[in-house]
């Protein structure tokens, strides 16, 4: 990941929002022989006594676990619009095209849930991508219990806290205010990836050029 200071958003809340708005991340991890592996799954943040923690659930019978049982450092990459950019675009277009991005990645050691808390976890997630509706037949507390102590012998709970985070709003600040401008207006013209960015940008405008 970059470790460039004007590409990295320092306001927790616009990182958390990321990941709140999308969930399905890459769940990174390895063998101790240094084989990776790579899964992915949607998460939901839980907060405990004020420590923030993302939980998802991953199948048994798969390699990612078997890694897991050897080596539990784990990173999860969330990933946000993302778009071209031309460099067309700028004042000086004789320069290099390149991509505008959100990323939030979360690093640290996996920790493996009870049966009780994957219980949770799985009323939690339900509710949460079923918008909250209590009659909808696939939330956790309307299935079969027979369904789900099966489903429960294939699937383990997964935590992860929140201790290492670095985020990636890619979103043009090194470039001119001229460039900024065009870049906005040429995403504005495509699609909804690009306009999402466009929007981004805009938020940021008079912060990144008071400053300058």
């Amino acid at each position: 990941m970059y470790n460039l200071p004007y590409f990295t958003d320092n306001n927790t809340e616009n990182w958390m929002n990321l990941i709140e708005e999308f969930p399905f991340a890459v769940l990174t991890g390895s063998f101790l022989n240094g084989k990776q592996v790579a899964t992915q799954i949607p998460f939901i943040v839980v907060e405990k006594e004020g420590v923030f923690y993302i939980q998802g659930h991953i199948m048994k019978h798969s390699d990612h676990y078997q890694a897991m049982k050897e080596n539990k450092q784990s990173l999860a990459v969330f990933t946000g619009p993302n778009t071209y950019v031309s460099a067309s675009w700028y004042s000086n277009p004789h320069e290099g095209s390149t991509w505008n991005y959100m990323s939030v990645h979360v690093s640290g050691e996996i920790t493996i849930l009870s049966k009780n808390e994957l219980m949770e976890l799985m009323r939690k997630m339900t509710l949460k991508f079923e918008n909250q509706n209590q009659l909808s037949p696939t939330i956790l507390d309307n299935l079969d219990p027979k369904y789900i102590d099966a489903m429960f012998e294939s699937i383990i709970g997964i935590e992860l806290k929140l201790d290492q985070v670095n985020n990636i709003f890619k979103l043009s600040q090194n470039k001119d205010e001229n460039s900024y401008l065009s870049i906005m207006e040429k995403l504005n013209q495509l699609g909804e990836n690009s306009k999402r960015i466009a929007l981004e940008m805009k938020k940021r405008f008079s912060s990144i050029f008071e400053k300058k």
